[in-house]
């Protein structure tokens, strides 16, 4: 008995925009199921090598029929097949990575190339057929079934009696727009059929055949008919340099990987040796939506010998080179290895460790030959080398420290960190850099005052994981890495820290009045050597910075950290002359108002609102009455 269920919510708004489609390239339908008829033959193959339930096919192929009668167009493969519930989850539920975020770009930008990037390509048939039909058979069932939906709100499965495994897909193409009738049966034509498939799908690895009629050699004999193949079957990557175009290049990741937009850089390698292989690699213009998120699974294609292996094998390409997307096809490896052989192959190891270098080394060349690409590549994916500097306590941090980028107090474009250390004067000791959410907020800093005067370039660092990284780097090249935002400046000269000595001695007793009247806000209160124009300013002691304890109390389950706090008093400010002369209660209310003044030039909340205000206006009060 047939069983009729419905389409769940998301399923139901897509297949509305592909019933109601506007799209003008709607050819593309016949792309997305070819490449899912390709993906079931590449499971079965695989899983007929690790799994004895699963039979061998001699030859896999992907076959198109049409019936002019009908205005069918069907899609046949011998690949994996659907069980019953395989039906329900592939087909009634479009998949639920990123499916709302993938339905609310659909319908914003109508941009049909948007379609295969979320894994939903089975739908796009409903652009062209009024009525879909899938008879397919799995290893895993006794029993075929047929799913039928005209993209509506149902669907249903029926049992159906297929004695081969896999899966025929039928359209019944569209009658009801009477204007583009014509164009709905231009996909029954020999000749767009072949073209489609040629523009498409060329380098799909199994023979994608249809029967056709051939033309009489003479006058009086009859037309014949016979199976040709559409597709010319060649990986791409299997063909010489300088046979691929660079267009050919691009609409093989687009279709492979789901993307609509260009690379922005292939890397195209051949090694032949005591390694032998294969490497096609791209660099998206742009992550994936699910780039950062748990979701996501990095990891090349594997091939071995033009046969797929594995999807994602995620040993081929180490965490903070995620971003590159491709392939490796080795004829080292074999055909019949498994997953858990395959985590201990030497060969993959040392194909692994040669393909991190080719990507470094690109990289590098891009950065010397191409800057502005590399700037594109770098504010989509500098997150992911600033990570892999502090993943793993630091261990790769050699590999990637030329490769990152900061701007500056000087300098609104990135640098390197060469090109900070070629900049410095010879008489800085270090490499400064200062924490904040934005260059305007750091440049307003107070401890900015002396680099300023100083002319010291500072390192900007806006980025979360800035501070995490450079625990890491600690040194470049042999200078060390020194916030500005912490306690101990070392940019006074000796005459310079003898008067600030004399003076703290002087001043001994107001400062530790200061202290007793914050409590426990700070650690302490010192006389400042590196403030000019601001009267105060708040740094961390030893450990835990200031900008560290804002990011992790942003944290889920964060731990209650808090940084050693100092806060730094300007001996040359005017302010410090009206400190000097004020009994114990203005005392406290002055130095409480400072505190907070200085958290938030640190951009730091107000601790307590209440007594920040009521101090104010006490103060303000009593400066109108004198």
């Amino acid at each position: 008995m047939p069983k009729t269920l419905k389409f769940k919510t998301e399923s139901q708004r897509l297949l509305n925009l592909m019933v109601n489609s506007i799209y003008t390239h709607k050819e593309i339908f016949l792309r997305e199921l070819i490449s899912n008829a390709s993906d079931a033959i590449d499971k079965r193959h695989y899983m007929s090598l690790t799994d004895d339930s699963v039979p061998t096919e001699e030859s896999y192929r992907i076959l198109l029929e049409t019936d002019a009668a009908k205005r069918t167009l069907s899609i046949i493969d011998n690949g994996i097949g659907l069980t019953e519930d395989e039906l329900k989850n592939n087909l009634g539920v479009i998949a639920e990575s990123g499916s709302k975020h993938f339905i609310e770009q659909l319908e914003k930008k109508q941009d049909v190339e948007l379609i295969g990037q979320f894994g939903v390509g089975f739908y796009s048939a409903f652009m062209v057929a009024e009525k879909v039909e899938v008879l397919t058979k799995s290893p895993f069932s006794d029993q075929g079934y047929k799913w039928t939906s005209k993209g509506e709100s149902t669907y249903t499965i029926t049992p159906y009696e297929k004695s081969e495994i896999g899966t025929t897909i039928v359209l019944y193409l569209r009658e009801d727009d009477k204007e583009k009738e014509e164009e709905y049966s231009n996909y029954l034509t020999e000749y767009n059929l072949r073209h489609l498939v040629k523009k498409y799908s060329d380098y799909v690895r199994y023979p994608i055949q249809m029967l056709v009629t051939t033309q009489a050699e003479k006058d009086g004999e009859e037309a014949q008919v016979k199976l040709e193949t559409l597709n010319s079957m060649v990986p791409l990557w299997k063909k010489q340099k300088s046979d691929i175009t660079d267009a050919e290049l691009s609409d093989f990741y687009k279709h492979q990987y789901n993307d609509f937009e260009d690379p922005l850089e292939v890397i195209h390698t051949s090694v032949e040796g005591l390694l032998t292989y294969t490497a096609l690699l791209f660099i998206p213009k742009k992550p994936p939506f699910d780039f950062y998120s748990e979701k996501y699974e990095k990891g090349l294609q594997l091939y071995s010998k033009g046969v797929f292996i594995e999807d994602k094998n995620k040993d081929l390409i180490p965490e903070y080179f995620r971003f590159v997307r491709g392939l490796v096809d080795s004829a080292d490896l074999s055909l019949n290895i498994s997953r858990e052989m395959l985590q201990h192959n030497r060969q993959l190891k040392k194909i692994a460790s040669t393909i991190e270098k080719k990507i470094k080394s690109e990289l590098e060349k891009m950065l010397k030959n191409n800057r502005d690409q590399y700037l594109e590549f770098y504010d989509a994916y500098k997150t992911t080398l600033k990570y892999g500097v502090y993943d793993h306590y630091g261990i790769h941090k050699e590999k990637l420290q030329d490769l990152l980028m900061f701007k500056t107090s000087k300098n609104d474009q990135y640098i390197t960190l060469s090109e900070y250390l070629e900049n410095k004067p010879e008489s800085q000791k270090n490499i400064y850099y200062a924490t904040g959410k934005t260059k305007q907020s750091i440049m307003h800093l107070p401890q900015m005052d002396l680099m300023k005067e100083k002319d010291y370039e500072v390192l900007l660092f806006t980025d979360d994981i800035d501070e995490f990284m450079v625990q890491m780097l600690h040194t470049y090249q042999d200078v060390p890495f020194k916030s500005i935002q912490q306690s101990e400046s070392d940019l006074l000269d000796e005459t310079q820290k003898d008067i600030l000595k004399d003076q703290e001695k002087q001043f001994e007793k107001l400062l530790k009045k200061m202290k007793k009247a914050l409590k426990d806000k700070v650690s302490d209160v010192k006389l400042s050597g590196r403030l000019k124009e601001s009267p105060v300013c708040l740094v961390s002691g030893e450990g835990l910075s200031l900008e560290m304890e804002k990011i992790l109390k942003q944290m889920p389950q964060q731990q209650d950290l808090k940084a050693d706090k100092i806060l730094e008093i300007n001996p040359d400010h005017p302010l410090f002359n009206v400190l000097k002369t004020l009994d114990d209660k203005k005392l406290k209310a002055y130095s409480t108002m400072l505190y907070h003044q200085a958290l938030l030039l640190e951009g730091y909340p107000i601790e307590d609102p209440s007594e920040f205000t009521t101090e104010m206006i006490a103060l303000m009060v009593d400066a109108a009455n004198q």
